[in-house]
């Protein structure tokens, strides 16, 4: 089996859940944070429907370069409509470009530097996994709990929320 085959169906469901959860995001209220060290709503919202776009740059490339000044910050929205729009698009966009890849592209080294420095070096797979997965479903939880404080209902998403059955 194809490593892609594997992380592909992995991936269209923790994309699949990640979108009811920016679904329920109260965009009118984009500007509340939970805490002054935190995002606010709206940037963790946008965050989270960036992190996809991340994996082309990140399959296509041996390295990003943090210093290099590539990193922008993600947009905003103003309607959930817009929202879940970039957000399908960026989700389709890297789904195709991991289809498109081989098992030795995915195992190939990547390199995370800091101009001249190596911050981390591993296979492109690791860091679909922990850079695009695992970093999603952390802000996918903290968006949830953001919900929460602000009294909107939790979809459902490894099981039933407290508003929600499967």
């Amino acid at each position: 089996m194809a490593l892609k085959d594997a992380l592909l169906p992995e991936y269209d469901q923790e994309m699949a859940v990640t979108r009811k959860v920016l679904e329920r995001v109260p965009l009118a209220q984009a500007d509340w944070k939970p805490h002054a060290k935190s995002m606010s709503l709206g940037q963790l919202a946008s965050h989270i429907v960036s992190i996809p776009a991340w994996v082309g740059g990140i399959v296509n490339a041996s390295s990003f370069d943090m210093s290099a000044g590539e990193h922008n910050a993600p947009p905003s929205y103003r309607t959930t409509r817009e929202l879940l729009a970039a957000f399908d698009e960026n989700v389709a966009g890297t789904r195709a470009v991991i289809d498109s890849k081989s098992d030795a592209e995915m195992m190939s080294p990547w390199s995370f530097r800091m101009g001249s420095k190596v911050l981390a070096t591993m296979p492109k797979l690791r860091v679909f996994r922990s850079v695009l997965l695992n970093h999603v479903i952390h802000h996918r939880g903290q968006c949830s709990v953001y919900l929460r404080l602000r009294d909107v209902p939790v979809p459902s998403i490894y099981g039933p929320s407290a508003d929600e059955a499967i």
